[in-house]
């Protein structure tokens, strides 16, 4: 097996994030759930929603991209794939994500639908509730995987969100028969309980044909995976069936089973939690580059608490610190 040429390569949801405040009246006018993430199925309910926020921020997302942004920003080669249509936001999202040292070589969609957005709102204390159009990005084929590029990735890490189309699901078996025929790692991630309501079987499934290697989830997600509501119970099954588990428990910080062992870490102190969006995704970013680093999963389990206190501390999901000066600062003390 020849040495990795990156660090980790993702396929996930190619999403321009568009991030507004809002207050607790506004979420229950509109009639979303607090906390939540709901799909919107057509570009006019999603230019109708989007006429009602207040002034935003634009950048490109989407859980693995905002991961393997997060990754570059410590250091890491990365790559990412997904698609966006031949429109003024997939030229956004790809510029924005180059921009950043992601190699993303995906081709773009020519026709409807769009590009996806996500339409984040930020109540004041901190919770982001997200409709999300996924317009084109439901759309990438097995066809647009850069092999060469899965191949050589140390890590290849998979978007749960992306696992609802036809299309997308089989470009991620494909992705995963890839880098398990170039002897590389597959991290995948649950994403949110409503991928497990419809798709649990599945998950399940690469778990059983041990096809998955990290598996990340937050307490609610490893519960609704496990069918049950014992977390140690549901921790204790998980682990025996993925070679290593890492389950986030938000101030409670979050554990990893590897080997029969189990590592934890506590969450980061900091003066004031802003906005979520990300947390989870940025976790993964700290945790995946120790990973990639060969770090112990300690070291891991830190620099992804450590990730994910910056993003928490600020809106928006991507780092506003240099997080590799950071996490030399937090390491050191």
């Amino acid at each position: 097996m020849s040495a990795p040429t990156y660090d980790v390569v993702a396929i996930g949801n190619a999403i321009v994030d568009v991030l507004s405040q809002a207050t607790d009246a506004f979420i229950v006018d509109a009639g979303m759930n607090k906390g939540s993430m709901a799909l919107m199925f057509s570009p006019e309910e999603a230019d109708a929603l989007y006429a009602k926020m207040g002034p935003g921020i634009e950048a490109s997302g989407g859980s693995a991209a905002n991961t393997v942004a997060g990754i570059a920003a410590l250091g890491g080669k990365c790559g990412f794939i997904g698609q966006v249509a031949n429109d003024e936001l997939g030229q956004i999202f790809a510029h924005d994500i180059r921009s950043v040292g992601i190699d993303f070589t995906t081709a773009t969609r020519e026709g409807e639908p769009t590009t996806a957005r996500c339409l984040i709102f930020v109540t004041p204390d901190g919770q982001r509730t997200m409709n999300t159009f996924l317009g084109a990005s439901q759309f990438l084929p097995e066809t647009a995987l850069d092999r060469e590029m899965i191949a050589s990735a140390a890590i290849l890490y998979l978007e749960g969100y992306l696992w609802d189309p036809e299309e997308p699901r089989a470009a991620m078996r494909a992705a995963i028969e890839i880098a398990r025929k170039a002897g590389r790692k597959v991290a995948f991630t649950l994403s949110d309980t409503f991928c497990i309501g419809r798709h649990g079987g599945d998950f399940r499934d690469l778990m059983a044909k041990d096809l998955l290697d990290i598996m990340f989830a937050n307490e609610a997600e490893l519960l609704a995976l496990m069918q049950t509501d014992d977390f140690d119970s549901a921790v204790e099954a998980a682990s025996q069936q993925v070679p290593m588990l890492v389950v986030t428990r938000g101030e409670h910080g979050a554990i990893a089973v590897s080997g029969g062992q189990t590592v934890s870490v506590g969450a980061e102190a900091i003066a004031r939690v802003v906005d979520t969006t990300g947390a989870g995704d940025l976790f993964a970013a700290g945790f995946l580059h120790g990973q990639a680093q060969d770090l112990s999963v300690a070291e891991s389990l830190r620099l992804g608490a450590i990730c994910a206190a910056e993003i928490i501390s600020h809106y928006g999901a991507r780092a506003q610190v240099d997080l590799k000066a950071l996490m030399a600062e937090k390491l050191r003390g």
